[in-house]
């Protein structure tokens, strides 16, 4: 099975109201439409550029007021995925949970309307001290028309379990939106991303911010872009890089994925590492 996708480097800038949002979202949906693909991938806290509309005194939203638009958030996203007959992975949204509590929340919408939501598992410092965010808990994998995919959220792809046992389920595909805002966290993901890859025998499509909030705290910078990794094995390139787009820079990617080529090199790759774990020795988690 083959399919294509999108991954949209995505910039922020300062916007003054919902509808500035809704239409650079639609433009970049609208743009990866036009190259047939069937998934299209935002980064992380991409709606925080929702808090750069502020007050009535000019000065940016709070953390805790980014809740306040999930319900037109989920409503653009459901309406471009149903127009443009496509899977978008709509970044990452802040949602209330009760009790108080704030998760980071991945969403896949589905061209039929449906909305799965894949919570961030692992939580960065910063989230916890200064946006008092709680964790996910637990993994989901999410059945499409192309396979099965999983969402893991940036600092989530640095822990080698959480995947193991996306692929111990069926994964083929991750999708990790990611919003970092120096070259070492860029870095820190990307490379796990290729270690990730390798261990499972998978592919994984990323993309990060990229621009800056000037007003909003901790989005001031970001450093970002995106990618479609692939093993690191023969048919695949050998850097393990199947696409990627140029750093920092407004733009997007595009990238076929043919799901046999996993299975082929799972069953005999140069070496096959999802086949010769020790799972007599440490689990799969799954």
């Amino acid at each position: 099975m083959k399919f294509r996708t999108a991954a949209v480097q995505y910039r922020l800038t300062d916007i003054r109201s919902f509808e500035q949002f809704a239409e650079q979202v639609t433009h970049y949906v609208r743009n990866a439409s036009e190259y047939g693909v069937q998934f299209i991938l935002f980064p992380e806290f991409m709606t925080t550029q929702l808090l750069s509309i502020g007050d009535e005194s000019g000065n940016a939203l709070p953390i805790e007021r980014l809740p306040d638009f999930t319900e037109p958030y989920l409503a653009l996203f459901r309406g471009l995925a149903a127009e443009y007959g496509v899977y978008i992975i709509g970044g990452t949204h802040v949602v209330e949970v009760g009790g108080g509590k704030r998760r980071n929340a991945a969403h896949l919408f589905h061209p039929d309307g449906k909305v799965d939501v894949q919570h961030k598992i692992h939580l960065t410092p910063t989230e916890v001290s200064e946006w008092n965010m709680s964790p996910g808990e637990g993994l989901d994998v999410f059945e499409t028309a192309f396979g099965t995919i999983a969402m893991l959220t940036c600092y989530d792809i640095e822990f080698p379990e959480i995947v193991r046992m996306a692929r111990a389920r069926g994964a083929d595909v991750i999708f990790c939106p990611s919003c970092t805002d120096d070259r070492h966290g860029f870095y820190r993901v990307r490379y796990c991303c290729h270690a990730r890859t390798v261990e499972n025998q998978v592919y994984i499509v990323t993309t990060g911010t990229v621009g800056a909030l000037r007003k909003v705290d901790f989005m001031r910078a970001n450093f970002g872009q995106a990618a479609v990794i692939t093993p690191n094995d023969i048919p695949f390139p050998p850097g393990g890089i199947l696409c990627e787009g140029v750093i920092n820079d407004d733009m997007l990617i595009v990238a076929d994925l043919d799901l046999d080529l996993l299975e082929d090199v799972r069953a005999k790759g140069s070496v096959t590492t999802w086949r010769d774990r020790r799972t007599d020795l440490y689990p799969d988690w799954s």
